[in-house]
């Protein structure tokens, strides 16, 4: 079975950090695309950052660039998002997901609260 596992959310002063963890198992992780997605209460999911898998490049968001930080184990079958400077507006639940062309997985979200 496919999944993804995310954890690492908590509550958070503002400037303070957090770091997500995305486990991933049940297909080949290496040729995925794995991002990081969040919703706050009343807005759409948008997407935060990304990493390809098989050749290491990234995306960001205007809103997170400078602040957040992907990386990827590929041993451990796990995406890290680091996220530093955290701000009352990035309170969200955070999602991660893995793309391979058509085919996309969604893990269960873990629910990041910063406070001002």
């Amino acid at each position: 079975d496919v999944q993804l596992q995310a954890s690492g959310g908590g509550l958070v002063q503002a400037g303070g950090s957090l770091r997500l963890s995305c486990a991933a198992s049940g297909f080949t992780f290496d040729d995925y695309a794995i991002g990081w997605f969040r919703q706050a209460p009343g807005k759409e999911r948008e997407g935060v950052s990304c990493i390809s898998s098989s050749d290491g490049s990234t995306y960001y968001a205007d809103s997170v660039k400078g602040r957040f930080t992907i990386s990827s184990d590929n041993a451990k079958n796990t995406v890290y998002l680091q996220m530093n400077d955290l701000k009352p507006e990035d309170t969200a639940v955070y999602y991660c997901n893995a793309r391979w062309g058509s085919v996309t997985y969604w893990g269960q979200g873990t629910q990041v609260t910063v406070s001002s």
